[in-house]
């Protein structure tokens, strides 16, 4: 799970990265100044942007109620995972199926400072972290396999991931690989920023990303879309991620200033 070189000599503080600028929007504490003054220029020219981070966290919180409640998965491969805010993935899995296995996987090397904290499974299930890039799908694959059963079906969360891939990193065969992987019965769970709804903030906040050094690629409702063909959408389809089943709201807030400006969707691989 981790290298020969020291964690703290691969932790780049020079520059933002996405999942502690994430973290900074969520109230956390995992974070650095570079990171909290991207978060803080983008709350200057949005004020709605910690807001709309807290909502796809919230997202991923009713799917995963979902699928491991109606759906009944007990395999999870969540990548892109971000610094660990409670509840968790496996903490929402397990409360439902307490013999559920989830894979995190993340390349920024704090998450793997804080992968204690993503372990702490249920006596009956299991949780493990693979530190690998979505760009390395063998690898994640090869050690997600010491962990997960392949011939049975499994969630695959790529939660606010695909819109951090630029078109040079061909992520729809990105994702596509990582579904072939998966026996039919799987799912595919995705958000991906968009600029549908409020191009020139969105706009706005590409450019600081790229001032940055990061990546930050929004796309259309039918660029989304690509990612899911030959699956099975699950109703209510691809829709702004507070659209996606909001009966399963638990301690959710909204705020009708915002601009949610993000899909999301879940599918089935037949």
């Amino acid at each position: 799970m981790t290298g020969t070189e020291p964690l703290a000599a691969r932790i780049d503080t020079s520059r933002p990265h996405p999942a502690r600028v994430y973290d900074w929007f969520l109230g956390g504490k995992d974070n650095y100044p570079v990171d909290e003054d991207l978060g803080r220029r983008i709350m200057s020219l949005d004020g709605t942007a910690q807001h709309v981070a807290r909502t796809n966290r919230w997202f991923m919180q009713r799917v995963t109620r979902w699928l491991a409640g109606r759906a009944g998965v007990r395999q999870y491969l969540d990548i892109g995972t971000g610094i660990p805010t409670e509840p968790n993935l496996h903490q929402l899995a397990q409360r439902v199926a307490p013999e559920s296995r989830v894979v995190y996987t993340d390349n920024d090397p704090i998450v793997l400072k804080h992968a204690e904290a993503l372990l702490r499974s249920t006596p009956e299930g299991v949780t493990a972290y693979v530190q690998a890039d979505v760009r390395e799908p063998e690898r994640i694959l090869r050690q997600a396999r010491e962990s997960l059963d392949l011939t049975r079906p499994v969630a695959l969360s790529l939660v606010a991931l695909t819109h951090f891939l630029g078109d040079e990193d061909d992520p729809y065969a990105l994702v596509a690989r990582l579904v072939d992987a998966l026996p039919p019965g799987s799912f595919l769970v995705l958000s991906q920023l968009t600029a549908d709804f409020d191009p020139e903030a969105v706009g706005r906040g590409v450019a600081m990303y790229q001032a940055g050094g990061v990546t930050l690629a929004p796309r259309t409702r039918a660029e989304i879309a690509r990612f899911f063909e030959g699956l099975e959408l699950v109703e209510p389809g691809l829709v702004q991620v507070t659209d996606w089943r909001p009966e399963l709201a638990d301690g959710e807030s909204t705020d009708e200033n915002a601009v949610i400006s993000l899909y999301g969707a879940v599918a089935r691989k037949p």
